[in-house]
């Protein structure tokens, strides 16, 4: 899935840099939608770790964003998003950022539901896969020694 924005006055600081909180509202845009594309039903932002940014985006950089389902667990997902900004006057292109999200699939009434499975079919596929896996045993096994330390 591919979202391309403008980046105006209004996305900046005085200093002519777009703010990092915009771009990371356009990758949680883009991840919502590769994720209900994938689903077919509503989704919501569970986390948004390994926001890396590269190098800054600026006032009237072209903003795409590339968003792709990595990886799909019973309910959720995880989506990573590549940003590459483009001076649309001279065609140069940096990639930014990159960011991985994970989406929740949900009911009506916000209860989660089960996703239907990702098939890895390319090498590139199968590589996120693996990845995104090692990103989820890490984010559990954070979460589990913060609470063990906690006593919890």
């Amino acid at each position: 899935m591919t979202l391309v924005q403008w980046m105006g006055i209004d996305d900046a600081n005085t200093a002519g840099f777009v703010h990092g909180g915009t771009v990371m509202k356009l990758c949680d845009e883009a991840a919502g939608i590769a994720a209900i594309k994938h689903s077919r039903c509503r989704v919501v932002t569970a986390a948004m770790d390994r926001m890396t940014f590269l190098v800054p985006v600026h006032v009237a950089d072209l903003l795409t964003l590339k968003a792709t389902v990595n990886a799909v667990w019973r309910t959720s997902m995880e989506v990573g998003v590549r940003v590459e900004a483009e001076n649309p006057m001279s065609g140069d292109r940096r990639h930014t950022n990159s960011a991985y999200l994970t989406m929740v699939a949900v009911d009506e009434e916000g209860r989660p539901v089960e996703v239907p499975p990702l098939e890895a079919e390319t090498p590139d596929e199968v590589r996120r896969a693996q990845e995104a896996q090692v990103r989820r045993r890490n984010r559990l096994a954070e979460r589990d020694e913060i609470l063990a330390a906690r006593g919890t």
